[in-house]
C-alpha cells in the first residue's frame, strides 16, 4: 500500500471516528489543535491539515450543541407546543416532573 493510500485510509477512519465521538472528546481535540497552531512550530502543510481537522471538529461540536438545544426546547414545551412558562411568563427551568407553584405536576 502506498503512503498516499495509507494517509487516505487513515483520514477516512479518523472522519468516521470523529462523527461518533463525544462532544467533550471533540472539544478536547479541538483545543489541542488550537494550541498547536498557536505555538507556530508546524510546517505549512501540518498547519493546514490541523486547521482542516479543527474546522471539522468545530462543525461537529456546533452540530451537537444545536441538537442538544433542540432536545431541550422540546422538553420545555407544553402540550400545545408553546414554551412552558411559569406564572411570570419566564420559561420553566426545572424538571418536567417537578411540581409547579400550585403543587401539581407539570405533566
Amino acid at each position: 500500500m502506498s503512503k498516499k493510500n495509507t494517509d487516505t485510509a487513515g483520514k477516512v477512519g479518523a472522519d468516521e471516528a470523529a462523527n461518533t465521538e463525544s462532544f467533550e472528546k471533540a472539544l478536547e481535540r479541538l483545543e489541542g489543535i488550537v494550541q498547536k497552531l498557536e505555538d507556530g512550530e508546524l510546517t505549512l502543510e501540518e498547519s493546514l491539515r490541523l486547521y482542516e481537522d479543527g474546522i471539522r471538529l468545530s462543525r461537529l461540536c456546533h452540530g451537537q450543541l444545536e441538537e442538544a438545544e433542540g432536545r431541550i426546547e422540546l422538553l420545555v414545551k407544553d402540550a400545545r407546543g408553546a414554551v412552558a412558562s411559569d406564572s411570570s411568563g419566564r420559561p420553566r427551568s426545572r424538571a418536567l416532573d417537578a411540581p409547579d407553584e400550585s403543587g401539581a405536576g407539570t405533566r
